[in-house]
């Protein structure tokens, strides 16, 4: 620990400190301002995620869907090229050993979890033989040192843990000297509380990592900081200003949600009780009325824009503005009749997009009938039918869900929400590509003010987006002056 706090302190103005409510921090030696990377890592260990349609389909180094091939040896990873295959041989070369040997039948039980349970033994030992270099901020006892909650976890849990546990251990073959069973199993629960989803610049789930340095970084429901990924490097970027001595932190869940369901996700996952800014308003006036709004129903009348609360009477729910009420027999015709959408529209999502789209917009209407105009479940079917809709290439209604979606994001995330930048860039791109110019600038001009501070300005595609961003202006400049010429 004590190499790894100089590490911290000398390269990235970081400091570890140990609470008693949260166990491990960092926070900051130095004040940070926005946009500014506080700490980037490698993983320790990465897998690519298994797709829906080619379970092998991603690059094992860089994640890409490009002119794969497959090992020839092992007939279970993927490489893009020669360039990947080489940067990964020295953990491969061993991997590839083990996966050779594991019979055919069991090569579907090869899930991205237990993949990367086998790398993490198999480069702990490479770390250990000196084969791969071993560093303050990258060696196992990193890994040692990350909670595992074992004791929190129920018994289904621990058994499913300990077959996982057995089947790393068919996979890897070791003596009882080199590998323990329950340890497996407690770096399975380790995993569970403390991998990251790689995702590339829009947010799109790429793979699996374990990034034991960013596993310090403690969650918050009003995060400081921002965490994305630019390959296969983790970068934490602060979104606000952080003075000397405050804690970094992130926010592990979705938080577009009740503080209730916010709690409930964390509990369930990570076995804490949040006490952020947000969470510590639980059960007061502000925090009832937005839970109200998010996850709610909306007034009978189309004209009141008041949320509902339970009536005392336990008749329905009150609007908090005009004072109607709203039964609940109404209440629950809708929302039977919107679950019973939802499993149709499910059905058909995968096969014909036009029926699914036309059953989303029954959901759409059914919910608009129901919801708050901020719902969070209103948000989810909009953002669907804006994705259905872009697969059709039918690009004035992904433009008119892109624009209906936004104003929603605007209210449940930060200002600074990677969402919020990605949303608006949509926006713009389908805009430019219909001929709103002026409007495209407008909104790729708010993409870059929110995406700068939370990707950075040097990766490509940031300067993809700067680029349509002055290609559009040029755009409307020569328009302009073609009109003053006439």
């Amino acid at each position: 620990m004590e190499e790894l706090q100089k590490a911290l302190n000398d390269g990235r103005s970081l400091t570890v400190s140990t609470l008693p409510d949260k166990g491990r921090c960092l926070f900051t030696s130095r004040h940070f301002s926005p946009g500014e990377v506080i700490i980037s890592q490698e993983p320790y260990v990465a897998v690519p995620n298994k797709n829906s349609n080619d379970s092998s389909s991603r690059c094992e180094w860089c994640f890409s869907t490009r002119n794969l091939k497959k090992c020839s040896a092992c007939q279970v990873v993927w490489y893009c090229g020669s360039t990947c295959q080489k940067t990964d041989w020295k953990l491969h070369r061993l991997e590839c050993k083990v996966l050779s040997k594991v019979e055919k039948g069991r090569i579907k039980s090869l899930t991205p979890s237990i993949r990367l349970m086998v790398k993490l033994y198999l480069r702990r030992k490479l770390q250990v033989e000196q084969v791969i270099a071993m560093t303050s901020t990258d060696n196992y006892g990193l890994v040692e040192a990350l909670v595992s909650h074992m004791s929190e976890i129920d018994e289904n849990q621990l058994v499913l843990y300990a077959q996982m546990a057995n089947l790393v251990s068919l996979i890897l073959q070791w003596p009882e000297a080199e590998i323990n069973i329950k340890d497996i199993a407690v770096n399975f629960s380790k995993l569970a509380c403390n991998a990251h989803t790689i995702c590339d610049a829009e947010l799109r789930p790429l793979a699996t990592g374990l990034y034991p340095v960013i596993s310090l970084i403690n969650h918050s429901c009003l995060p400081n900081s921002v965490l994305v990924f630019e390959g296969r490097l983790a970068v934490v970027r602060a979104v606000e200003h952080i003075p000397k001595g405050t804690e970094v932190l992130i926010s592990y869940i979705e938080t577009a949600a009740s503080t209730m369901t916010r709690q409930k996700a964390l509990k369930e996952q990570y076995f804490f009780t949040c006490t952020c800014p947000r969470c510590i308003k639980a059960g007061q006036y502000d925090d009832i009325k937005e839970s109200a709004i998010l996850e709610g129903y909306c007034c009978k009348d189309n004209s009141c824009s008041g949320f509902l609360l339970r009536d005392p009477e336990k008749r329905g729910f009150v609007c908090q503005e005009c004072g109607l009420l709203r039964e609940k027999e109404e209440i629950k015709d809708i929302e039977w009749e919107v679950k019973y959408l939802i499993e149709k529209a499910s059905m058909c999502s995968s096969g014909n997009k036009i029926d699914a789209s036309l059953t989303y917009k029954a959901v759409e209407k059914q919910q608009l009938e129901l919801c708050h105009p901020f719902s969070i479940n209103l948000m989810r079917t909009r953002e669907t039918l804006l994705k259905i809709y872009m697969e059709l290439q039918n690009w004035k209604e992904a433009l008119a869900y892109c624009r209906f979606v936004i104003p929603i994001y605007e209210r449940v995330y930060p200002r600074l929400h990677p969402l919020v930048g990605l949303q608006y860039y949509t926006c713009g791109k389908l805009e430019w590509f219909l001929g709103e110019t002026n409007e495209a600038i407008q909104s790729l001009t708010k993409a870059v003010d929110v995406l700068r501070i939370t990707h950075g300005t040097s990766t490509s595609f940031m300067k993809e987006l700067l680029i349509k961003l002055e290609e559009a202006r040029a755009e409307a400049s020569y328009s302009l002056s073609s009109k003053d010429d006439q």
